[in-house]
């Protein structure tokens, strides 16, 4: 419907300039007003230089509607009301169904997007403070991909910097053997932190730590083989957590991969004569983009964070030619980015870039602090949530085998952790608390997957009533009101995945999954199913199976599992 807006508009008004004015149709708000709304004759209107009815009246003037459009109308200054045809739409519903891909066109084909995400820091534990990056990015991922880009999920691990000699003398020193077998990240901390306060108190200590640093950027043997074998412990346990979350990475490169191009980097800003001495450290000033002056080599002649992204992003425009790099990293490194990326533009970086920050996640009493001894691991939250889970499914199905019981509950319990965040505006800060996360009749994944496993049932149950028949051989026929809001809901599935995915807010695609099962519900009980007569049987089970469908694709692309019982 927006091509059709686009090409009106410039039919009815050849002379006007549209240039970044968003000529989109859009659904409604409000179901009061229609099924789909055009906002765009008042910004077209200042253009032109008419009244934005006057705007609204040319498009329509003909009797020209968009296909499968019953009516349109014009309300308020300029806005236009489009009605769809209810012959039309079942004709779309079936054309859904008959789609492996229930209508999602892919405009990414073609395109290659990098997702830069999750980023654990070698040698610590992944805590609850990761999981929104690793969740909204992975969820990022699958909508892409689902659109057709080719995207490369690379996990951007924290693998380099100064903690690495205080690790590796703390380790020579203090090593227990039997403990860096049983748990190695827990030793690793352990290690790290007994070094780290001795440093504190004992200055030829913190000398000896700094001289196992240089050692380990000349490349010494010994002190390399140590590194290389903190990064595969590590990476060992984070790949624990990510197969439980069902989160996979093409690429695992972290700061280290591009440590020898940094010296790289600070010649080519010399040479392009964008950086400058600055009380010792080398620094790129920012006043046009009216940011502070950003330092990419510090005054000990150290790098830093902005000359390791900026030699990254240069590495991947080149091996990859990307048409973005997608960042997702939490608030307080706005300015971070705001400053990389207008040193990377300027150096000609002319892929786009873009920041997708998201809030802090807190518990009820605060925000996490590890001052304060309250982060919880990632680990401890994923296997509080599946015994949480669990209780419920015992409850809810007794006669379900033990085994099976507990698949379910994994499956509940990391999709309402998932959901639980993803259902908020990433850059909301998030209070997670375990009885909106688990709750059954709310805005929750386990609502969520129970509306799709009662859908499956009522599947089984026709399979079983009438043998042999196959719902899908009769048409869809919208004769009641709540069968033609299920099906105006379902036909905008296409159109959320699209608008989820380029607004980077995966809670856009949860906020329509609740609203469809809602919808659902009231159809469930409002109208006979299996008792129906002949064909409108069927046909409501085919809006059954379809909104089974959408459910299930959806929150597959949350990362969310839909079990067919509960």
């Amino acid at each position: 419907m927006s091509d059709w807006a686009r090409q009106r508009f410039r039919a009815v008004l050849p002379e006007g300039d549209f240039d970044g004015v968003k000529l989109d149709v859009v659904p409604t708000a409000d179901e009061q007003f229609g099924d789909y709304q055009c906002n765009a004759a008042m910004a077209v209107a200042k253009r032109v230089r008419l009244p934005p009815r006057e705007v609204a009246q040319r498009l329509l003037a003909d009797g020209a509607l968009p296909d499968g459009v019953a009516r349109a109308e014009i309300a308020g200054p300029g806005f236009i009301n489009f009605h769809l045809d209810d012959a039309a739409l079942a004709r779309r519903l079936e054309a859904m169904q008959a789609d492996p891909r229930i209508g999602v066109p892919t405009p990414g084909e073609g395109r290659t997007v990098i997702l830069d995400y999750s980023s654990p820091n070698i040698a610590k534990p992944m805590h609850i403070g990761h999981i929104r990056s690793t969740v909204i990015g992975n969820a990022l991922d699958r909508l892409h991909r689902y659109l057709g880009y080719r995207v490369i999920a690379d996990n951007h691990l924290g693998d380099w910097g100064t903690q690495f000699g205080i690790l590796i003398l703390g380790y020579r020193r203090f090593l227990d053997a039997d403990a860096l077998a049983a748990d190695p990240i827990a030793e690793l901390e352990r290690l790290y932190v007994k070094s780290y306060e001795r440093s504190k108190e004992d200055e030829a200590w913190l000398n000896e730590a700094r001289a196992e640093l240089v050692k380990l950027q000349q490349g010494d043997a010994e002190n390399l083989a140590l590194w290389r074998r903190f990064v595969e412990l590590s990476l060992g346990e984070f790949e624990k957590i990510y197969r439980r979350l069902d989160v996979r990475f093409d690429l695992h490169r972290g700061e280290s991969f591009y440590n020898a191009q940094l010296p790289g980097v600070i010649e080519r800003l010399r040479a392009l004569g964008l950086a400058e001495e600055s009380e010792g450290a080398l620094v790129v000033k920012l006043d046009e983009e009216n940011l502070p002056l950003c330092i990419v080599r510090k005054s000990d002649g150290g790098f830093n964070y902005t000359t390791t992204d900026l030699a990254t992003v240069i590495s991947r425009a080149e091996e990859f030619a990307p048409d973005a790099v997608i960042y997702v990293t939490d608030e307080r490194q706005q300015l971070h980015f705001k400053q990389f990326f207008a040193v990377a533009r300027r150096m000609g970086i002319s892929t786009r870039l873009v920041h997708v920050w998201f809030g802090l996640m807190r518990l009820p009493e605060g925000t996490f602090s590890t001052r304060q001894g309250n982060v919880i691991k990632l680990e401890r939250l994923l296997d509080e949530a599946e015994a949480r889970a669990l209780a419920i499914v015992k409850e809810s199905s007794p006669g379900m085998d033990d085994a099976q019981q507990r698949e379910v509950a994994r499956a509940v319990g990391i999709g309402a952790v998932k959901y639980a965040d993803l259902s908020q505006n990433p850059q909301s800060l998030v209070t997670f608390t375990w009885d909106k996360a688990l709750a059954l009749d709310g805005n929750s994944a386990p609502y969520l997957q129970y509306a799709h496993a009662r859908i499956a049932s009522v599947r089984d149950k026709y399979a079983e009533q009438f043998p042999g028949r196959d719902f899908r051989d009769a048409p869809i026929v919208l004769t009641e009101p709540v069968e033609k809001r299920l099906a105006r809901r379902l036909v905008r599935f296409p159109g959320v995945v699209d608008r989820a995915a380029h607004a980077y807010k995966p809670n856009m695609l949860c906020e329509y999954l609740f609203d469809l099962a809602q919808i659902y519900s009231t159809f469930y009980q409002t109208v006979p199913f299996l008792k129906a007569e002949d064909d409108v049987r069927e046909s409501r089970v085919r809006l059954c199976d379809l909104t089974a469908r959408v459910l299930r694709q959806g929150l597959a692309l949350l990362g969310i599992e839909t079990p067919e019982r509960i």
